[in-house]
């Protein structure tokens, strides 16, 4: 993983996490939105520009690609450095949950 990759996505946006998690499926970008409204029981809501920006980016930085088109919806899926990006995000958020249940009093 290169330095920009680090500089820009870690730690991640929360809109990024739940993009590259989704996109451990192939999915086009108003089912992302979809999925992480209902993962979070819609306390995160992606807009249009939100997310199609951060497809945009994150196939022009290789975190994920493009399949195919299907009826004008394009179909993307996590690479293998994107799934890289996000377990290191995972183990940060893992660590950060840590730290706090140890230091709760």
């Amino acid at each position: 993983m290169d330095a920009h990759i680090r500089k820009v996505y870690i730690p991640m946006t929360e809109t990024g996490f739940y993009i590259l998690l989704c996109l451990q499926q192939e999915m086009h970008g108003y089912s992302v939105v979809q999925k992480v409204k209902a993962l979070t029981g819609g306390e995160v809501l992606l807009s249009p520009g939100t997310m199609y920006g951060s497809l945009s980016k994150m196939e022009k930085d290789g975190l994920i690609r493009f399949i195919r088109e299907e009826e004008k919806r394009k179909i993307y899926v996590i690479t293998e450095l994107g799934n890289e990006v996000l377990e290191k995000e995972k183990e940060r958020i893992a660590r950060l949950y840590r730290t706090m249940r140890e230091v709760q009093v």
